[in-house]
């Protein structure tokens, strides 16, 4: 019965999920005129123009310096942003959490570095649309669960689907680093102090087998084994490791494990407790995305301000930081990616460096600093105009938006609602 009553929601539910139609080719070259251009570097130019044909930028400067143009855009009064990227996102892996058959973003086992995170993605989502109007173009789309995850790709958010959307295909793996610490379970009478994981060990040595077993086959020809040539990647450089690790003791495990057995690509994700051990992620060179301040203290003792805190305390010690959007309701709240920055900068930090965490350093990371990231010649028109401060959600109004040049709609199931119900009341006496 409880079957069938999903079957029946999915029917009456799909027909009203669609997407707008994703925009056209860029046919006509375009310039707009007069932003104060935010390059995405931590540098900036007021008044300044920047051009674009063929989906790349072609010229960033003064207005009275641009070559011809066929169409032009005067952005008097309003700011020039590099699109931004979501780090570490599901969007696009669920719709509706109520619903098993809409989500995607896990699978069962512990060992999936062969699942591909790209091919379930749904371009088509309607979480997918609501992230344009606040100027989040691009996203990392990685699965979860287990202890690997499986692999995650760079997508652009306006696409028919996710052979369209991919930007770069299986830029890494996701490993979850078991916790050295758990919580009983009060509901079922445990006691709910914090305590030693008593599986810590075991789950080490299985975890530590499999990569062993994995770096084996990488050097050995072998009968085809899914996991093992997914992982491949990571023993020879070309793929990225990326550790999801909150806990001090995860991250020192987790990063010494992996750099005794030679993987060189490695990223820290969450890292709540990474200035603990800066010397350590400092030394080993570790990139990180580090959680939303949006959350809750870690434990009863923690600076309630800390996590508002820690992008720029890593940041003034030269580590390369970005932005992790996973947490609770991750795929709605991804699209408050700019806030998330903005209140990174109102504790410590100048508002184009807390810009960088969502532009160019998480380019940087995820391996697309060459396509996107800043507002350069020869990078992707990925871009947008707003009316105001994109990092304050008083002033982030997005005026235009361009993915790869083409103009695409900032409307979305919520701002259909929005102009409905202005109608309706505005009509009324």
């Amino acid at each position: 019965m409880k079957k069938l009553l999903n079957i029946l929601i999915l029917i009456l539910w799909f027909p009203a999920v669609g997407q707008q139609t994703p925009a056209s080719t860029q046919v006509k070259s375009i310039l707009i005129q007069n932003a104060f251009i935010h390059i995405g570097d931590g540098t900036t130019i007021a008044n300044g123009a920047l051009g674009f044909e063929n989906g790349i930028i072609t010229y960033v400067g003064d207005g009275q310096d641009a070559p011809l143009f066929d169409l032009t855009v005067d952005a008097q009064g309003q700011q020039l942003y590099p699109g931004f990227i979501a780090a570490n996102s599901t969007l696009g892996l669920a719709e509706v959490d109520a619903v098993r058959a809409t989500r995607d973003d896990d699978e069962l086992g512990d060992f999936l570095p062969h699942i591909r995170a790209a091919i379930a993605y749904d371009a088509e989502s309607k979480i997918v649309e609501s992230m344009r109007p606040n100027g989040v173009l691009m996203a990392q789309i990685t699965p979860r669960g287990g202890l690997i995850s499986g692999s995650s790709s760079v997508m652009q958010l306006d696409a028919w689907n996710w052979e369209d959307a991919l930007i770069k295909t299986e830029d890494g793996i996701h490993l979850n680093w078991p916790n050295p610490y758990s919580r009983g379970r009060s509901w079922l009478g445990e006691d709910p102090a914090l305590k030693a994981n008593e599986n810590y060990l075991t789950t080490i040595e299985k975890l530590k087998a499999f990569f062993e077993n994995a770096q084996v086959y990488a050097t050995n020809q072998n009968p085809i084994h899914l996991p093992y040539q997914a992982m491949k990647g990571l023993f020879d450089g070309s793929k990225t490791l990326y550790l999801h690790a909150e806990d001090e003791k995860q991250i020192v495990d987790g990063i010494s494990y992996l750099k005794k057995i030679n993987i060189q690509n490695v990223v820290l994700v969450g890292g709540n407790e990474a200035l603990h051990q800066i010397d350590f992620i400092k030394k080993h060179q570790i990139p990180v995305i580090a959680s939303r301040p949006h959350r809750l203290p870690d434990s009863e003792d923690e600076d309630v301000k800390g996590s508002f805190k820690l992008a720029a305390k890593l940041i003034a010690e030269g580590i390369l930081v970005s932005i992790d959007v996973s947490g609770r309701m991750e795929r709605m709240y991804t699209r408050n990616l700019p806030f998330y920055a903005g209140s990174f900068a109102a504790y410590g930090m100048d508002k184009e460096v807390a810009l960088q965490l969502i532009t160019s350093n998480p380019a940087k990371i995820l391996g697309i600093d060459d396509r996107v990231g800043t507002l350069t010649v020869g990078k992707d028109a990925t871009l947008f105009l707003s009316l105001g401060d994109a990092l304050d959600m008083r002033t982030n109004q997005i005026f235009k938006a361009w993915i790869q040049g083409r103009e695409i709609s900032l409307e979305t199931h919520q701002t259909e609602l929005w102009r409905r119900y202005s109608e309706k009341y505005s009509t009324e006496e």
